[in-house]
């Protein structure tokens, strides 16, 4: 998983084990009670525009973790439409090989087995047991994209690239 990825996740685990262990519902309800018998409305007033201004806050920071989640679990994760459009395109390509005979028909058909290995059942079932699609199969092919494209203009691929 990507540094920075790690590095949010670990953040929003701790902000979500400070707010776990705020006990806002029992310091609410401690504000409250102890408000009760008071007289003075602008105490009162105070008082509750103290506790609905934390409660706001709090609620921010339950959503900044929740979006930090989100963005990390989207980063890793791959939905049905994407599979289905992966497999499309595969079988796709396959045909035009075929079609134009690029490979002979005996380095075809191991094309054809790693298609029908790309289904919906089996990538779910490898994304649930942990496979990051994007840092296995994306970062090596944008690498080697990179280094074709380097090679073909004459430039060095081992040069560290700018970010």
């Amino acid at each position: 998983m990507d540094q920075n990825v790690t590095e949010a996740i670990a953040i929003a685990s701790a902000n979500l084990a400070e707010l776990a262990v705020k006990g806002t519902a029992i310091a609410v309800n401690s504000k409250i009670q102890s408000i009760k018998k008071e007289k003075n409305a602008d105490k009162i007033r105070n008082t509750y525009d103290e506790i609905v201004s934390g409660l706001l806050a709090e609620r921010e920071d339950v959503i900044r973790t929740a979006q930090v989640y989100k963005e990390a679990y989207e980063s890793v994760s791959i939905n049905d439409e994407d599979i289905e459009y992966l497999h499309n395109t595969l079988e796709e390509i396959i045909s035009i090989i075929e079609k134009y005979q690029v490979l002979s028909k005996e380095q075809v058909q191991p094309l054809h087995q790693l298609v029908e290995l790309l289904n919906k059942d089996t990538l779910k079932t490898m994304q649930l047991l942990g496979f990051n699609y994007k840092e296995a199969i994306g970062k090596p092919l944008t690498e080697a994209c990179a280094n074709a494209i380097l090679t073909k203009l004459g430039v060095s691929g081992n040069k560290k690239r700018r970010n």
